[in-house]
């Protein structure tokens, strides 16, 4: 079990100094000799920054100084805010490597990383833990100091400070469920409830008790549909009635997948209440009280469990401007741990459009939206063009040559890597502008949303106000991703939305609810014509029709082994694409295992995409082509080739006829279980490398 060190960085110095002696491969002794702060005149010498406790005979840290004594030729410092400002004196004359040592650091505040941090003239700076050893940047607790509450129910209570909050708890490096009663188990088992303008209404007075509920706004509704994972937060129960907050409540009734009127499976949750405490391994926070409660199995005890609860929204925050971006900045074998996302706690809920898009704000809608619009209306086009985006805990936006390699997100309680999403998505208020970013051999595992998100879905994502807000030139490579998504269900584990160049190849994803890549956004609304459907829908009435393309454009889907998805969901499709992508291919990808739903969807507005080589195994569909069955324009998927493929059970989708122009071409559907050459190369080769 990692110890936990406090911001100040007792990072260990028993077996840092052992660790140190490895850095040939990052830095030899002679270059860091040769470089000291006083300033040396040989810029071809890298500079080695090591965190590093002052510690007393005793061995108590001490937090008098910043820096610590140190062998000549070699920089130690006592705090990531001193690395970080002797790293900005040195950038511009240097290479500069900064290294952690083993060990938690809390931190109190994220680390933001403006472009007075990253490399200049040529140089670059680079975040590592040493070698062989892992560094966790942590924005939470641990929690101890537990004791037996219930023993009958194996209950047990910690006490943390009043008014904390968290989504999230983690045990042993797990995600934690919180608490939860199922009012229905799919959209079929909702006869005991009657929705309305105000809430819910209970007819089975089994359940008459929920009104006597303590701490009823710290309760939530919770609907899973065929894409949307929906929350909205309780205001109080009276009699038989759970009254809703607002807006959530209007935002999250009317439009399309609705929490009152879900396509498809439908399981409705009341969640978060002690009285809901009934299963091993779920918790409840009383915020109020400052009590942390978690039960265990029986006979279990929570001595020497790991228990640790978020605090901070994000970890790391690399944001410059457009006119001075952050640049040459490296993170290597981090691990990024322990965020939480409050905003579907407060009154504007997770009011959930698709992939981590949701509304927030205030909007008019018909007076019987409930049965009017459950399937879109003019009013709730006026929402799209708003929605928001889930933040990441490592954030980049305005910045370009930036890495990530070889890093670990886990732990986390929104989004792990964001590039360039929507200004709403960034603490530092600057989106978009995220170029030449690499992001190799990394590990997402236990997070509440998506592993990487690319891209905004707001109008300055697809068309620019300024050329330098363009996402480009994005490598996803190796990377492994699984357990994504746990309590945010709608998203995919890799989102791009408006991207220009993004390569998203040999990575291993698996164990998912939703989709496993999903490619471009917008249904095809905001490519030059827009989409005849959402004209009818109203929405242009509120945004006008482009005769420019947008930012998406040759991208490429290769290599990527994909399976077990669609844990959840059963819209959407193991890899995902919307709207035009000219140069786009998807290629050389094995997807199996996915739930029977639809290994590949050409969903709407989707054109000028090739997908080719691919193996889809055990889908309902092997590839589902989205195109109204009688108009070829409603929809307006067209002009896409579809060659060279392999699949086994799921026939395809495909409207066709005079103009659609979607080719099926020599593709080869195997019965038997004996694949040919070429499927088993493709087998073989996707996945992350090693």
């Amino acid at each position: 079990m990692r110890r936990s060190l406090p911001y100040r960085t007792r990072a260990a110095a028993l077996g840092l100094a052992s660790a140190l002696s490895l850095l040939g491969s990052l830095i030899s002794s002679s270059a860091a000799e040769a470089a000291d702060e006083r300033g040396a005149d040989d810029t071809r010498a890298p500079v080695t920054i090591v965190v590093s406790p002052v510690v007393s005979p005793g061995g108590t840290p001490t937090h008098g100084a910043d820096v610590a004594p140190a062998p000549k030729g070699e920089h130690r410092v006592g705090t990531l805010s001193a690395a970080q400002d002797l790293a900005r004196r040195l950038a511009g004359r240097h290479d500069v490597v900064v290294v952690l040592g083993d060990g938690t650091y809390d931190l109190r505040s994220p680390l933001r990383f403006t472009s007075a941090d990253g490399g200049r003239n040529g140089h670059t700076v680079t975040w590592t833990s040493a070698p062989g050893q892992r560094a966790v940047l942590s924005g939470g607790s641990a929690v101890s100091g537990w004791s037996r509450h219930d023993a009958a129910k194996n209950i047990w209570v910690a006490r943390v400070p009043r008014g904390t909050q968290s989504r999230q708890l983690y045990v042993d490096g797990e995600l934690a469920p919180r608490t939860g009663l199922r009012l229905a188990a799919d959209k079929h088992d909702r006869g005991d409830l009657v929705f309305t303008e105000r809430g819910i209404t209970l007819k089975d007075p089994a359940l008459s008790y929920l009104s006597g509920l303590p701490n009823q706004s710290d309760l939530e509704i919770e609907s899973v549909g065929s894409f949307t994972d929906r929350y909205s937060p309780v205001e109080a129960i009276r009699g038989n009635e759970i009254l809703m907050r607002q807006p959530a409540w209007d935002n999250n009734t009317f439009g399309y997948d609705t929490l009152t009127a879900p396509y498809a499976r439908g399981a409705l949750y009341l969640n978060n209440s002690y009285a809901f405490l009934n299963s091993a391994g779920q918790w409840y926070l009383d915020s109020s009280r400052g009590l942390l409660y978690y039960r265990t199995a029986a006979g279990a005890t929570m001595h020497g469990l790991d228990v640790r609860l978020p605090r901070l929204e994000s970890l790391v925050q690399v944001a410059g401007t457009y006119d001075r971006p952050v640049t040459n900045l490296s993170f290597r074998n981090l691990q990024f741990s322990d965020t939480t996302w409050l905003d579907p706690s407060s009154p504007q809920g997770y009011v959930d459009q698709q992939s981590g898009a949701h509304a927030v704000g205030t909007y008019a809608r018909p007076a019987d939206a409930l049965s009017s619009c459950q399937d879109g209306c003019p009013q709730f086009e006026a929402t799209r063009n708003e929605w928001h985006q889930i933040p990441a805990a490592v954030q980049v936006s305005a910045a370009r040559d930036v890495s990530f390699t070889g890093n670990t997100f886990t732990r986390l309680g929104d989004v792990g890597l964001g590039l360039g999403m929507d200004p709403n998505a960034h603490a530092s208020g600057v989106g978009y502008g995220a170029a030449d970013i690499t992001v190799h051999r990394n590990g997402f595992t236990e997070s509440a949303a998506s592993a990487i998100v690319v891209g905004g879905v707001q109008p300055d994502a697809h068309h620019p106000r300024d050329g330098r807000m363009v996402n480009h030139d994005i490598s996803i490579v190796d990377n492994t991703v699984t357990g994504v998504s746990q309590d945010y269900k709608d998203n995919a584990a890799i989102l791009s939305t408006y991207t220009t160049r993004a390569t998203i190849a040999h990575n291993s994803i698996s164990d998912v609810p939703y989709d496993g890549i999903d490619i471009g956004w917008g249904w095809g609304i905001n490519d030059p014509g827009g989409n005849a459907y959402y004209r009818e829908a109203g929405l242009y009435e509120y945004q006008p029709i482009h005769t420019t393309p947008t930012t998406f454009r040759d991208n490429v889907v290769s290599h990527n082994l994909i399976h077990d998805t669609k844990q959840v969901m059963n819209d959407g499709g193991s890899v995902y694409t919307l709207s035009a992508s000219p140069g786009t291919v998807i290629e050389r990808n094995y997807i199996h295992d996915n739930k029977a739903t639809l290994g590949v969807l050409i969903d709407q507005g989707t054109r000028y995409v090739v997908m080719r080589d691919n193996v889809v195994v055990g889908a309902s569909r092997w590839v589902y082509v989205n195109s109204d069955a009688e108009n070829p324009d409603t929809f307006n998927t067209k002009d896409n080739l579809i060659t060279g493929n392999w699949w086994d059970v799921g026939p395809s989708r495909n409207p066709e006829g005079p103009g659609y122009n979607n080719r099926l071409l020599d593709n080869v559907q195997v019965t038997d279980g004996v694949w040919p050459a070429g499927a088993r190369r493709v087998m073989q080769e996707a996945g992350a490398r090693r």
